[in-house]
């Protein structure tokens, strides 16, 4: 009952189990479920967050990764990928666990400070292959005009940097800003060929890979101010190494089989 009940809703708690047994006839406690279900290979996970999927998103997230699915390697090296992330001031999600005596929680060498507001950076960033591009800070809320200030200043460059060489191709999602009829119409002006993009796909974009370690490693800084972490973050970012880009555009075909195995989700 234990095993039938999780397979059929994982959200299921341990209280849950144990008042369905317990409405059944059978007294039963957590322990004993726990080790059950690690008994049988199961284990409590915190449930990963992941965009919420229409029809629409999932048939086109099957016709990319099946159209895509026999491209070489040597396509995938031409991409410039890029995304933009949200980059918090005081840590990874602003979440420290700390040693301390019982009274001294609010000691300050215990405590992370909070701001109500603008309490990090967000940033634009591209990579290829070759390794990481321009990061950018985004300074007050983007909208179609920036975006294109922002590619103006840094994918060009970047592409330059990277030896993109001719024939490469520029990523980004479906962001209203991304598709606007000017942004189109200064890529097409630019000669810049853009990938057709499936929405609500993040998982299929190598950046996000690049966004965590570059997380992990600022993480390990203490940022006194919105400037001194744009700065680490600059610095940390051109510290990635150029195999570790190489390695995510090398291993991107597993993303779209895992697509195709897990039926656009």
């Amino acid at each position: 009952m234990i095993m039938r009940t999780v397979r059929n809703q994982a959200r299921t708690t341990w209280e849950d189990l144990v008042n369905d047994l317990k409405a059944a006839g059978t007294i039963v406690t957590k322990k004993t479920i726990g080790n059950t279900l690690r008994r049988e290979g199961l284990k409590s996970c915190s449930a990963r967050k992941v965009p919420l999927l229409k029809k629409a998103h999932i048939h086109a997230r099957l016709k990319f990764a099946n159209e895509h699915l026999n491209d070489s390697e040597d396509n995938w090296v031409k991409v410039l990928w890029s995304d933009e992330t949200k980059m918090e001031l005081f840590g990874i999600n602003s979440t420290r666990r700390v040693w301390r005596r019982r009274n001294a929680a609010y000691d300050p060498k215990n405590t992370i400070p909070t701001v109500k507001h603008g309490g990090g950076n967000m940033l634009w960033g591209c990579f290829s292959a070759k390794g990481t591009g321009q990061l950018h800070r985004i300074k007050g809320t983007m909208d179609g005009a920036m975006y294109r200030q922002i590619l103006g200043e840094n994918l060009l460059p970047s592409a330059r940097a990277l030896k993109m060489g001719r024939g490469w191709v520029f990523q980004h999602d479906n962001d209203p800003k991304h598709t606007v009829k000017a942004t189109k119409e200064w890529l097409k002006k630019k000669h810049i060929k853009v990938l057709e993009w499936p929405s609500q796909s993040p998982d299929l974009n190598p950046i996000e890979n690049l966004w965590r370690e570059l997380k992990v490693r600022v993480a390990k800084h203490q940022s006194r101010n919105l400037n001194d972490l744009e700065k680490i973050c600059k610095e940390e970012w051109d510290k990635i190494p150029p195999e570790m880009c190489a390695n995510l555009v090398a291993n991107y075909k597993k993303r779209l089989t895992s697509v195709i195995a897990n039926k656009g989700f």
